[in-house]
């Protein structure tokens, strides 16, 4: 029989890897406005700060094939069958408390093997949904930081997603000669951008990330629900590119994510455990933080014109160090944007 020492001990190690996704230390660093504004940016000719960039019709046909794959893996299911912008953690322990993103795993796999002729009656069974997240998280503030209702925006955020590239891939909304099919998804994408700005104006940062020189861990809830929210944005603006791109429309650099960290390490994000993450994110520390934070999503652009001979061997170090640790979703970003803007 365990003594009352014992019986302590456990419960304080159980207390310490309990989760709790309640509560998370978010700031945005960024403009949030300017992501929902971004479907204007290839109707509008000339905007302050907008800086066009070519995708080849290779890097168009990657990311397609690329975000196929994602909408495949969301409508197969299952905990390990989720598209890599979810974090598995994130969605185990979460997923009963947030119905707008339980509803939309479970309702999407009707559209795995549609049956021949059912694709126009499962895309409205789609769009009501979706209309119902739009008319309760598109109209939302940038102001309110309250945490439950940050955690059932970020749902909103990744089943709003999902919707769309289900829509797209499996039922081929958008995709046909007509013009309403592509009206329909050139508003959804609209509707997105809104939720996007939303989300992202409660937090895309921890804030001990924020404030690189302190070399400060965050917690795991914090950093898990901050990397999420980033890689969700970032397959939403990837998928934004690819329908311009395909409908001979110009694309425009991203340039309000700015500053955001790029995607993180395989190591963190694939942690299963506290103290697992713990130990890679104290290795991630002793990496970077000599080097004053980690690598931006800037970093992978377009060299800028003024930057010296000496600059460009120190970017290119960083990015080859980032490269040395990154999973299959930094592979994919790196790939896009290194074909896109050379390095």
């Amino acid at each position: 029989m365990p003594t009352m020492l014992e019986r302590q001990s456990e419960m304080r190690s159980q207390a310490a890897h309990a989760l709790d996704f309640s509560h998370v230390d978010l700031v945005c660093p960024i403009n949030a406005n300017d992501i929902q504004n971004r479907w204007l940016k290839p109707y509008i000719v000339a905007v302050r700060g907008q800086t066009a960039k070519t995708l080849s019709p290779s890097i168009t046909a990657f990311t397609y094939r690329i975000l196929k794959s994602y909408a495949a893996i969301a409508v197969r299911g299952g905990h390990d069958s989720i598209p890599p912008f979810l974090h598995p953690v994130h969605v185990l322990h979460t997923l009963p408390n947030t119905p707008a993103l339980s509803t939309c795993l479970s309702l999407i796999r009707s559209c795995e093997k549609p049956l021949p002729g059912s694709e126009g009656v499962l895309a409205e069974v789609l769009q009501r949904e979706m209309n119902k997240l739009y008319e309760q998280y598109g109209t939302q503030t940038c102001d309110d930081d309250d945490d439950d209702d940050s955690a059932a925006l970020l749902a909103a955020f990744q089943a709003y997603l999902v919707y769309t590239l289900v829509l797209y891939y499996r039922l081929h909304v958008g995709r046909d000669a007509a013009d309403y099919p592509f009206l329909r998804l050139q508003q959804a994408m609209m509707h997105l951008q809104e939720i996007a700005c939303a989300c992202s104006a409660r937090g895309l940062v921890c804030s001990t990330e924020q404030d690189g020189a302190q070399g400060a861990r965050p917690r795991w809830e914090t950093w898990i629900v901050a990397e999420t929210k980033r890689r969700t944005l970032y397959t939403m603006y990837l998928l934004d590119n690819m329908l311009t791109a395909k409908e001979g429309l110009p694309t425009f650099l991203g340039t309000e994510l700015r500053g955001l960290p790029a995607p993180a390490s395989k190591a963190l994000w694939q942690a299963s455990a506290r103290d697992e993450w713990e130990k890679a994110y104290n290795l991630h520390l002793a990496e970077w933080y000599p080097e004053g934070g980690g690598l931006c999503i800037d970093e992978l652009w377009a060299v800028p014109a003024d930057m010296d001979e000496a600059g460009l061997v120190e970017r290119r170090r960083r990015v080859d160090q980032w490269l040395e640790g990154v999973d299959e979703f930094g592979t994919m970003m790196y790939a896009v944007t290194s074909c896109t803007h050379g390095g």
